[in-house]
């Protein structure tokens, strides 16, 4: 059923919902050394959208909203390169939950994958970064790059818990709803173009993505320790991986598993 013409129709909701499914019991079952190495990839491609989105908004005069529009269109970079390239993203990855609701996987594969990628995901993030202060990164536009960074970092690190929880719910809502529509694609041109909305929002709406905080916090600290405090920090990535996980597996995930999945009643 997979198969279908290149031009045709996106495949319909339901099939998406299977197709997922599918796809969460082969990522389930993946061996554990491939995981991390796609996991690593997916970790540096989201820092490679987030240091993207951070130099299109430097200096910007066009105005919060333009400025936060063509900052988000950049940062879709990152996901583009995840769908289109191949890697493993915790994020996206929390629609594997459709597999686990169907009893198509366990628990215990679920949280190991889970637990695989994000690892993998923090360490590309972070040697991303170490890669951006080797190349000195921050020094473009007169150093104002670098300004922006600490700007980003601090203002993550100071962001009140339930707002960092709220909004890591919601971008992940739209990161999940955007690897969904990319499912229903079948080339390369209606994945990137089924990506570039949802991600787009989510970034110029200022909702936070855990794995591109694992880009944005380190550098920030590493550039401006006194700026960014590391409780806050640490805060950050806490409840904002926690809003991703629910809004993810839960808003997108068991809302599509209830409306096409579920068994039949009686």
């Amino acid at each position: 059923m997979d198969k279908a013409p290149l031009f045709g129709d996106a495949y319909p909701p339901r099939e998406i919902a299977r197709r997922v499914t599918r796809l969460g019991v082969a990522k389930a079952r993946a061996d554990a050394a491939s995981v991390l190495l796609l996991a690593v990839l997916a970790g540096a491609f989201i820092a490679l959208g987030a240091l993207f989105f951070a130099v299109v908004v430097t200096g910007s005069e066009l105005g919060f909203g333009i400025t936060r529009l063509l900052g988000g269109l950049s940062f879709c970079l990152g996901l583009a390169l995840v769908v289109v390239a191949g890697a493993e993203l915790f994020t996206g990855n929390n629609l594997m939950a459709m597999a686990w609701a169907s009893g198509e996987i366990r628990g215990r594969e679920l949280l190991r994958h889970w637990g695989l990628v994000y690892l993998g995901n923090a360490v590309g993030a972070v040697g991303t970064v170490a890669l951006a202060l080797v190349a000195d990164l921050p020094a473009l536009g007169d150093g104002g790059l670098g300004e922006t960074l600490v700007a980003i970092a601090a203002a993550k690190a100071e962001l009140e818990p339930l707002a960092a929880f709220g909004r890591g719910l919601l971008c992940n809502v739209l990161v999940c709803l955007a690897v969904w529509l990319a499912m229903g694609g079948h080339s390369v041109t209606d994945k990137l173009l089924a990506i570039v909305w949802p991600i787009s929002a989510f970034v110029a709406l200022g909702f936070e993505h855990s794995v591109a905080n694992w880009c944005f916090l380190p550098l920030g600290l590493w550039l401006a320790p006194e700026a960014v405090p590391v409780g806050g920090a640490a805060l950050n990535l806490a409840l904002v991986t926690a809003g991703n996980i629910l809004g993810g597996s839960l808003l997108v995930a068991g809302v599509y598993w209830l409306a096409y999945l579920r068994p039949p009643a009686p």
